[in-house]
């Protein structure tokens, strides 16, 4: 852990931010919202299409990777703008108050390639991966709703957004091996491909497919462990039980990364007739399976009822910023949007519950002023509207 920097509180178990500027983004022209000096939950109220997922999303932005929406810069640029946009956060983080901000410039010619700008206290910084040193971030989305029901490659970018947030490089090691495979699937279809090239590639992906497979499996365990370890908290909460399903990342318990990695290019080396009449790469971490489970029915949570499954869900995350918490010694910033209009009283008691003794600044979206009835008083209020933010009653 990194000692105490001027401006951090000593005590502090909370990373948080204190005022939110927008500019040109998404609905808004330009929105500051001051969210004062302490964590707490933050309540942002409004018609559906205000502009409440617009103003999380902006924050998502303060985290590695794409955001919660995972939106092209265009997107995300205010539609009669000159295509620039800006988010910048003052914060109270791990390394004390900093500045965070992210953007892009104003395109200059037609063919020019907008290029995203991180900066922490306005000096420019190679990604929003530094962004971790100061901050992290967790989300749960109704697009969510359907993880455990929908695709593989949807479970796995959900794990990968756990590993992320307590490994700020994961994002390069997967962008590397994605690259790796594009590679060699190209020189596949070449039948004249020199097998030197396809040696090479084949060795270099199978490095980089061990060390994805690596802190996905490390990330799973550890989230094992803090899904047990909250056992008897949050009981309106399933428990869930959590594993990867893969034949590397089940070798890596007993067996060298080196052992792994040599096992892997010598698959990818027999398969190369197979792979080519494919088009494609058909074994790997990139077909890995996050396997999640209601613990105390036996179930899946793919069997398990709508209802269920949110709650799993809501397990997952709390769990996950537990974790956090533990490793870094602070509590992330969570965006849950639209989530408590579907929780009955009793879970969204107990979700409002586990969110105060987890400490963090919860952001929480919703139509309906009357769902946050529970926690008003001890949040703070937003009413959006249209492109404008402002302090509730």
């Amino acid at each position: 852990m990194p000692g105490i920097k001027p401006g951090m509180t000593k005590f502090m178990t909370a990373a948080f931010l204190r005022r939110l500027s927008l500019t040109n983004f998404r609905s808004y022209h330009a929105a500051q919202i001051e969210l004062g000096g302490v964590p707490g939950p933050v309540v942002l109220t409004g018609a559906n299409g205000a502009g409440k997922t617009n103003l999380i999303e902006a924050i998502s932005l303060l985290a590695p990777g794409r955001g919660l929406r995972r939106a092209t810069f265009e997107e995300l640029a205010f539609s009669e703008g000159d295509g620039a946009w800006a988010v910048s956060a003052e914060i109270e983080g791990m390394l004390g108050l900093a500045t965070l901000g992210t953007g892009i410039e104003p395109p200059i010619g037609e063919d020019a390639s907008p290029t995203r700008q991180c900066r922490i206290d306005r000096e420019t910084v190679s990604s929003a991966a530094a962004f971790a040193d100061h901050l992290r971030v967790v989300w749960l989305t109704p697009a969510m709703d359907r993880l455990f029901n929908g695709p593989a490659s949807e479970r796995r970018r959900f794990l990968d957004r756990f590993v992320l947030a307590v490994d700020a490089s994961h994002s390069s090691r997967v962008a590397a091996f994605e690259r790796s495979l594009r590679s060699r699937n190209r020189l596949l279809e070449n039948p004249q491909s020199d097998p030197h090239w396809l040696d090479a590639i084949e060795h270099e992906t199978a490095e980089v497919a061990v060390a994805v497979a690596a802190a996905r499996a490390e990330t799973v365990t550890r989230l094992s462990g803090a899904l047990a370890a909250a056992r008897e908290t949050a009981r309106e909460f399933p428990l869930a039980e959590v594993a990867l399903d893969g034949w590397m990342e089940q070798l890596l318990p007993a067996h060298s990364a080196t052992e792994i990695e040599d096992r892997y290019r010598a698959l990818l080396k027999d398969n190369r007739a197979r792979d080519a009449a494919a088009g494609r790469t058909l074994d790997g971490p990139h077909l890995s399976d996050l396997k999640v489970s209601y613990a105390a029915k036996g179930v899946t949570a793919a069997d398990a009822s709508t209802g269920e499954q949110k709650a799993l869900l809501i397990r997952l995350v709390l769990a996950h910023a537990g974790l956090i918490k533990d490793m870094t010694g602070f509590a992330p910033v969570l965006l849950l949007d639209e989530v408590i209009a579907h929780l009955d009283p009793k879970r969204r008691a107990a979700l409002y519950d586990a969110l105060s003794n987890l400490g963090a600044q919860v952001f929480m979206t919703g139509a309906d002023p009357a769902a946050f009835g529970d926690i008003v008083g001890r949040a703070q209020v937003f009413e959006v509207r249209n492109g404008t933010v402002s302090a509730g009653t």
